[in-house]
């Protein structure tokens, strides 16, 4: 084998490895039907009203490639109530406002913003959302915090500000993951009312009987 031959091979080999490790980096970690609801607070006030949702649930209509279609329906202060259909794409960084990043992300790790380009994974933590023990993953790009779940690459938490507001999202249920939050059994509960009660009155007959 030639030497010309063995650099094209060599070069097309590099090329493959690169595209399978970008292809890696670039992993769709939700489906459809998956769907997370969120809640938003706000200090100060906003100066544009279209900043003024107190809640928004997102939902998973269906995922092609690195092509992400989404419904959003978002509820404003006042009420009112928009749905949304968007397109996100892993591969060409539109994310809308990062809803989705690609999953499996670690420290260093980095993925592209089409409005603000590429953004670097700062921290990977543990954290409490919805009800379960996650593994987290963080970034900030300019005016805004972003915290996604690692294994689906969805926000779970955020953090922005302006001139005279700050607003703070939070993801407060899902059906992605199960909330290890302990469910009330009302049969437990009646059992546990039924035994107390005898208690008390054994322990009235005990008193009374000592009185005499």
């Amino acid at each position: 084998m030639n030497k010309k031959l063995i650099v094209v091979v060599f070069s097309i080999f590099l090329m493959l490895s690169l595209i399978g490790i970008a292809s890696a980096q670039l992993t769709v970690g939700v489906k459809a039907g998956d769907w997370i609801q969120y809640q938003v607070s706000f200090t100060g006030t906003p100066p544009d009203p279209s900043h003024s949702v107190v809640s928004a649930n997102m939902t998973v209509l269906g995922v092609q490639g690195t092509a992400i279609n989404v419904n959003i329906i978002s509820t404003l202060s006042n009420g009112t109530q928009l749905s949304t259909d968007s397109t996100l794409n892993l591969q060409t960084g539109q994310l809308i406002d990062n809803f989705i990043i690609p999953a499996n992300l670690a420290k260093g790790d980095q993925f592209y913003d089409s409005n603000v380009g590429n953004i670097t994974i700062a921290n990977v933590n543990e954290g409490t959302y919805a009800g379960a023990t996650r593994t987290v993953v963080n970034a900030t790009s300019g005016n805004n915090t972003y915290v996604w779940d690692q294994t689906t690459g969805i926000d779970v938490e955020g953090f922005s500000s302006g001139t005279n507001y700050t607003m703070h999202t939070l993801v407060v249920a899902t059906n992605i993951w199960q909330s290890q939050v302990p469910e009330f059994n009302t049969t437990i509960i009646g059992s546990i009312t039924f035994f107390g009660a005898i208690a008390v009155v054994t322990v009235a007959v005990v008193l009374t009987r000592k009185r005499k």
